[in-house]
């Protein structure tokens, strides 16, 4: 099940549903615990290939390249550059860059009417269940990701 609480925006005063996560973050043994029930891979064998997965993403991502995942998505680096820019295109260069992100997109399908994209991370039985206000929830600064998309969705 997925939690929401109520927030009141400060823009235009009305609320909505925000999507929250609880507890701590699992972590890479729970994940290569969980892949190892499911296949025949042993715990040990998963956790290595899991550790190892950021370093080998990012030496991708380096060659300005995009990373693919079947079954989850699409993994590539954006620039964010100083405040101002150039007036002219012979001016642009490297030193204009001032940060790297990672960004990624999950993998897209279908669904069986072939009208809407789903993406491969939501679950298709998502419940949803309101948590009350005073409820503790995990920090999104410490990689749990409590904030919603924008005004209105989750």
């Amino acid at each position: 099940m997925a939690f929401y609480k109520k927030k009141k925006q400060k823009v235009n005063g009305l609320w909505y549903p925000m999507a929250v996560t609880v507890g701590k973050p699992v972590n890479t043994d729970e994940v290569a615990d969980r892949l190892a029930q499911i296949s025949t891979v042993s715990r040990a064998d998963t956790y290595a290939v899991l550790k190892d997965l950021a370093g080998v993403l990012a030496d991708y991502m380096a060659q300005g390249r995009t990373v693919k995942m079947d079954g989850l998505g699409t993994f590539y680096y954006t620039a964010n550059t100083i405040k101002n820019g150039v007036a002219d295109e012979k001016d642009v260069s490297a030193a204009q860059i001032a940060g790297v992100r990672v960004r990624f997109i999950p993998e897209a399908r279908r669904s069986g009417s072939g009208r809407n994209m789903v993406r491969s991370l939501i679950s298709d039985n998502i419940f949803w269940v309101e948590l009350p206000a005073d409820a503790k929830t995990t920090d999104p600064g410490q990689g749990g990701g409590g904030d919603s998309e924008s005004p209105g969705e989750i």
